[in-house]
Parts: C-alpha cells; structure tokens; sequence
C-alpha cells in the first residue's frame, strides 16, 4: 500500500514568481515534445525515445533565441515532463491495443 501525504505551502512573492516560470517552462516542454510525437504518430513512425526527446526539446531548444530562458531553471523538472509524456503515451498505447491495464504510479 502507497501512503499518501498533502502539503500545503505559503510561497513568498518571489517565490510565486520562480514557481509560475518553472511550471510555465514544463508546460512548454511537454507540449512541444507532445506536438512532435503526435506528428511521428500520425506519420506512421514509432515514438522517438524519451533520450532523444530529452535532448532535442530540453538541450537543443536551449541554445535557441527563442526558448533561453529555459536555461534558467533547472533540468530536473524539464526531464521529469519528458518522463511524465512517455508514461502517459505508454498508458495511450495500451488503451489503443486494448490492454485495459494502466501502468501505475
């Protein structure tokens, strides 16, 4: 049995704000990464591996003008959107072959 555990936290201003840009830049991350596998998806093609993911849409898309400011938080939470993302397309896939099962968290 998985316990469970609910935190409530009072964030300062500045906090909030590094908060908000560290929930902003996952939520690019993953809908970028997303829009890509929908594409290799629809093409026919098999879903690029997460590594690869990773690096075109976290590493490359730093050395970007238009996506540096992901560089300025940390890669963790980044990566972990990926993982997220390949989880999520694991559980789609199933659905889709008709295997009920989910993966758990």
């Amino acid at each position: 049995m998985k316990a469970r555990y609910r935190y409530r936290i009072y964030p300062t201003p500045h906090q909030q704000v590094r908060l908000d840009q560290l929930f902003g830049c996952c939520r690019v991350v993953w809908n970028d990464a997303l829009g890509h596998c929908r594409e290799e998806y629809k093409s026919g093609n098999n879903k690029p591996k997460s590594s690869t993911l990773q690096k075109q849409f976290i590493t490359q898309a730093k050395q970007t003008e238009t996506r540096t400011w992901l560089a300025e938080v940390s890669s963790i939470p980044l990566q972990q959107s990926i993982r997220d993302l390949e989880q999520a397309y694991s559980n789609f896939v199933q659905v889709l072959s008709g295997r009920e099962e989910r993966a758990s968290c």
